[in-house]
């Protein structure tokens, strides 16, 4: 056994920790259909949101890890619900009238309200997929329309006819007894209006595989459950799909943690073992809520990758999984800085804290050294005080405290500082207010306007950082009070950088103007 694996097989890294549970259920014989499968699943009912990326790449952390762990073959399948019945309009798409005529038509015969593909299924799909492709990802993508229609689901459409009272028993016992009255697994798309129906079942046929029901009209209908005539009811399908594709793993939203039992029971219903699970707690936006791809709220993708790097919103993925994460545009900065920090710590670490860093599971073990040369944090103060417009401005002054860094030899320091101007540009200029110092405040920007100005010991950050503890230490406590000030006063910000640091970058003859501005009342004015 290599020193990986055996490492591996002790690692308390999350996506270690489930790698082994999916290794034992093969622990006895490989499986038959000769690789594990890792499936993740998506409802087209509204533009993709984050949630949806970090189920395919949590999912693709901890296949990863398995692959770390065993020479079995694997394959990830990101399954689209899209022949499911549009239930309402969403409040992010243009042409909410035309939309609202095909309710309750399935997602892929709905029309594409953005006008770029043959359904409003088919635009969110190519979403997704855009998405996923943006990270690289290797995955094998499933439409419900296509898996329904081509006969790949046939089979089990077919054992869940034999198997409909067992099923029906499962569900029932799940429902209130008003929804149970008129429940049926199998949802029929009529054949006519296209619309996806909820209604009761008159006949289950186990001899010909068809349903009859009766339409909203009171016309009656016979149509084979096979050939996407018939779809299942959402949580009968998720066990169905995992018995036809013989999925090994799937993760899901904690919203689904109450149904895993019925999802599991479906699967055995239908002859086959169900796959190893793992519940994720949910992302919320600014003010708590939970993301909702149909309300659009929170970070998207898009947004997220305007101001930031794909690693830092990896970064953000892999932290504590298991806990509501709130995801708003502030934590931006603070995820990019931490995920270099764990970078630069990597090639010095033993391997057992290697694959503890979240950035083995970002890059899958071939880890990149970090280049960023000043922190993202850093940047947005830069960019603050010098009211910078373009990039080069920001390299005037990255290259003075780090002559050998350039945009060639650099390339992630050089994109953070074009993403560090958006950033600051979209959120930090519009909210920057300065305000004046208290006389205590005066006297400790004066103590350190002298010591700067009588400074000779170049750009050495820590020894410029004691110069301004001393300003503050004897002044101010709690000593944090003095730093407050020196950001409200200097930076029009609420928190800021190390300042020694940010001296050392902005320059020293350069924070001296900076601070007479302030002692002046330019900057408040």
């Amino acid at each position: 056994m290599s020193d990986l694996r055996e490492t591996a097989m002790t690692s308390k890294a999350w996506p270690f920790e489930e790698a082994r549970r999916i290794l034992k259920r093969y622990q006895k014989a490989p499986p038959e259909k000769g690789y594990v499968l890792f499936e993740t699943g998506y409802g087209p009912s509204g533009l993709p949101h984050i949630g949806t990326f970090g189920e395919v790449l949590r999912t693709t952390m901890i296949r990863r890890a398995f692959e770390a762990l065993s020479d079995i073959p694997t394959k990830l399948i990101c399954f689209s619900d899209d022949l499911d019945g549009m239930r309402k309009v969403p409040g992010n798409v243009p042409q909410p009238e035309m939309l609202a005529e095909h309710l309750h038509r399935p997602l892929t015969s709905v029309p594409d309200p953005f006008g770029t593909h043959e359904s409003f299924g088919a635009h969110n799909n190519a979403m997704l997929r855009r998405f996923l492709d943006t990270f690289g990802f290797e995955y094998e993508f499933y439409s419900a329309r296509e898996f329904y229609r081509s006969g790949q689901f046939d089979e089990v459409l077919k054992r869940a006819v034999d198997n409909y009272d067992k099923i029906m028993e499962i569900m029932l016992k799940s429902l209130r007894e008003e929804r149970a009255a008129t429940y049926s697994i199998f949802l029929p798309i009529h054949p006519e209006t296209g619309r996806v129906l909820y209604v009761p079942m008159k006949k289950v046929c186990a001899e010909s595989y068809t349903v009859t029901f009766d339409d909203e009209t009171g016309r009656e209908w016979t149509l084979p459950v096979t050939g996407g005539n018939v779809k299942l009811q959402w949580k009968p399908d998720f066990g169905a799909r995992w018995a036809a594709l013989g999925v090994d793993f799937e993760m899901y939203g904690k919203e689904h943690a109450t149904n895993e039992k019925i999802y599991d029971a479906i699967c055995r219903a239908l002859g086959e073992r169900p796959p190893e699970h793992f519940s994720y707690e949910l992302f919320l936006d600014e003010n708590g809520q939970k993301i909702s791809k149909s309300s659009g709220n929170g970070v998207s993708i898009d947004q997220w990758l305007t101001y930031a790097s794909t690693e830092s919103l990896s970064y953000f993925m892999y932290l504590k999984p298991k806990t509501a994460k709130r995801m708003h545009f502030d934590i931006i900065p603070k995820m990019v800085d931490e995920y270099h920090q764990q970078l630069r710590a990597y090639h010095g670490q033993d391997l057992k804290a290697q694959l503890n860093n979240p950035v083995w599971h970002i890059h899958s073990g071939d880890v990149p050294e970090s280049r960023m040369v000043v922190p993202f944090s850093m940047l947005l103060n830069l960019a603050s005080v010098a009211n910078a417009e373009e990039k080069s401005q920001l390299w005037g002054f990255i290259q003075r405290y780090a002559p050998e860094a350039s945009p060639e030899t650099n390339p992630d320091m050089d994109a953070a500082a074009g993403f560090a101007l958006k950033y600051y540009q979209d959120f930090v200029k519009p909210a920057k207010q300065y305000r004046l110092p208290t006389d205590l405040e005066r006297e400790a920007l004066s103590d350190l306007r002298g010591r700067l100005a009588a400074w000779d010991g170049g750009l050495d950050a820590e020894a410029l950082q004691s110069e301004v503890f001393a300003c503050g230490r004897e002044r101010f406590d709690p000593l944090r009070d003095w730093f407050k000030a020196l950001y409200e006063v200097l930076l029009g910000a609420s928190q800021g950088p190390r300042f020694g640091g940010f001296i050392a970058l902005y320059g020293v003859e350069e924070t001296i103007a900076l601070i007479d501005k302030a002692l002046a009342g330019e900057l408040a004015a």
